[in-house]
Parts: C-alpha cells; structure tokens; sequence
C-alpha cells in the first residue's frame, strides 16, 4: 500500500488541485435536479399538488389526491439550496487487503475524496466519519475549504492494525450527529455483521447510499494451486484447492449469492445498493452511478 492514500504526489493541496480537476462532472452529477428528487426528502420540501400534466413523472403522483378527485395530481417540491452530504469510510484491517494494484481502502479513499471536492464545488456541507475497530475520526457536515482539507488530511492517513470493525457503531454515531437530513454514503466492504439494524435506523432518517468496495478475488479464483489465505479480521486460516473447476464454481456461486444477499438487506432497509470493484475507475463508477438514478 502506497504511503498516502489519497495518491502520491507531493503534498495534499496538490493532489487535492488534481482531484479537483476530476470532479467537474461528478458534480454537476450530484447536483442535478432529478438525481436530487429521486431521494425523496433529500433537498426538496413538499410544496403542494396540482394537476398532472403530460410528460410528468409519474413516481410524483398524489395518489390520496387523485383518488379523492377523480384526475391525476402531482405532488410539488420546493427545491432547498443545501445538499447536505456525509460520508462514513471503513478502514477496517479487511479494508487494506487487495488481490491487484489497488486495495479496497485505496478505492474507498479515492471515492471519498472525489464525493468531498465535489461537495465542495456544489457549496453543499460535507462531513465524515472514519472507523477501523474503533471509530477513529468524526466531524459535523461544514461547508468551507478548511473543512474540505481536513477531510482529505484525514483520509490520506493511514490507519491503525486493529482488529474489528466498528461499522454499527459508526452508523450510530452519524445518526447522532446529523441534525439535517443528509445524503450518506457507507462505503465499506460489509464482511462484518451486525450493522443491519443500525443501517436502518439511519436510512429512516436520512438518504443512504451503501457502496460495497469489492476485489477480483471475491468472485474469481485464479488457478495457482492450493492456496492458504488469511481471514484478516479473524486470524482464521482457510485451504483453497483453485486448480479445482468444481470448487472455482462454487466459489462463483457462493459470491453471487453474497451480493444478492447484501443487495437485498440494503434494499430492505431504506438504502440504495452500489458496487464498485477495486478494478474499476472510481469518478466513472459514481459518474454512472448518478447517471443510473436520473434514469431510474
């Protein structure tokens, strides 16, 4: 793992004025309209209802109002200036492991910077908090440069070999201390249980992005031999036959059930579900992330 995170160009306001550079689309994506609408509470106040009209969007219709009178009436939002945003990043010991060029905490750092410049080019408050096995950085949603550095300063840290992962407790942490309903993004690679609950709790109150980091190797085994890995989290030692076709399968199997399983209790819990590999682009994966929602 590079020495910084963030990259490794010589100080954080330079690689903070290249990140900047990136961001231009990301957010002007984040800052659209109808990617807004579609977190419903998030940046729009009800403002009342009126009669549908041709090429409004049907998921803004009144149903108690339209069957009372007969005709189909939207509901009307009033649009707030302040996006608020809140990032919670897991760097958990399972976090700086990666089977490539790049470990999932490279990309959750990455993808954290690029939410917090483009917080900052909308004007729109950004906080955050950090954890591994204890919560290790805390901050309220601000808008100003100085908050913006702090966050990347934060982030380019690397973080303490502790076993754990304190992902519910940070999720109980951003409930307290979010005042202002927020935009959030949890971006960890949820192998640990017992945050389920606690997600909810926040997704009940605020607009919740899950952003699973994931590696080639969680979905494909190479054919290198019998291989012994290392549950990081656990200590626990593991035997994988990779020359075997039926376990290489199995292993496929295994992880396409896993997704679909988090996908699900992310779904079920109030959040929206996003993947994104160590392998991918991080701008490109969150660029067609919000391309995706306007769509939806």
């Amino acid at each position: 793992m590079a020495e910084n995170l963030i990259s490794d160009r010589e100080s954080l306001i330079k690689r903070a004025a290249v990140l900047r550079i990136t961001t231009t689309s990301l957010a002007s994506a984040m800052q659209n309209g109808t990617f807004r609408s579609l977190y419903h509470g998030q940046g729009i106040e009800f403002a009342g209802v009126r009669e549908y009209l041709r090429g409004d969007d049907v998921r803004t219709i009144d149903w108690n109002v339209t069957a009372r009178s007969g005709k189909p009436f939207v509901k009307l939002f009033d649009e707030e200036r302040e996006l608020q945003i809140f990032l919670i990043v897991d760097r958990s010991i399972s976090m700086q492991e990666g089977t490539k060029n790049k470990t999932r905490l490279e990309s959750a750092t990455e993808i954290a910077a690029l939410l917090t410049l483009s917080a900052e080019r909308n004007a729109n408050p950004v906080g955050a908090a950090l954890f591994s096995g204890d919560i290790e950085f805390a901050a309220k949603p601000k808008n100003s440069s100085n908050q913006t550095m702090l966050l990347l300063s934060r982030l380019d840290e690397q973080p303490p070999l502790r076993r754990g992962t304190a992902l519910a407790a940070a999720l109980q942490a951003a409930g307290k201390l979010l005042k202002k309903r927020s935009l959030v993004f949890v971006i960890s690679d949820f192998r640990a249980g017992g945050w389920e609950d606690a997600f909810a709790n926040l997704s009940a109150r605020h607009d919740t992005v899950a952003v699973r980091i994931t590696d080639s190797m969680d979905s494909s085994l190479p054919e290198i031999g019998s291989i012994t890995v290392r549950d990081s989290e656990t200590g626990l030692r593991k035997l994988f036959p990779t020359m075997s076709k039926t376990f290489r399968g199995q292993w496929r199997e295994d992880a396409a059930m896993r997704t679909k399983r988090w996908t699900d209790i992310v779904l079920r819990r109030g959040g929206v579900p996003l993947s994104i590999s160590t392998s991918e682009d991080p701008l490109s994966a969150l660029l067609n992330f919000f391309t995706q929602r306007e769509a939806v």
